[in-house]
């Protein structure tokens, strides 16, 4: 739900930046339930993590918004909003366990 909310914050921080909304993939939308099913120290960094972004997110979003409520241009802010919002989120999505390999294996 958190990671949801999230992305719809961040879709706004995009747009008063200036920039075109992203869609979601697959890889994103599928995170929480990715960490979930992990469980242990990727799920509580994970956790971890995604309250630190809120907690960065929610002032900043206010902020900007705000700002906008005055008439002042707050696309510079927004950008940088954005930046630090896209380079958390890597690194949360750094988190996800690597793919099984269901290759068949050869042996020589």
């Amino acid at each position: 739900m958190k990671w949801s909310a999230l992305h719809d914050a961040a879709g706004v921080v995009a747009m008063l930046a200036g920039l075109a909304a992203e869609p979601m993939r697959p890889e994103v939308r599928n995170f929480p339930a990715l960490m979930r099913d992990s469980g242990g120290w990727r799920r509580n960094l994970a956790e971890q993590g995604i309250d630190d972004l809120s907690a960065v997110m929610e002032p900043g979003l206010a902020a900007l918004l705000a700002v906008h409520a005055r008439g002042i241009n707050p696309a510079t802010a927004a950008l940088a909003l954005w930046q630090e919002f896209c380079a958390a989120r890597a690194a949360l999505l750094a988190l996800t366990p690597p793919p099984e390999d269901n290759a068949p294996r050869r042996f020589a």
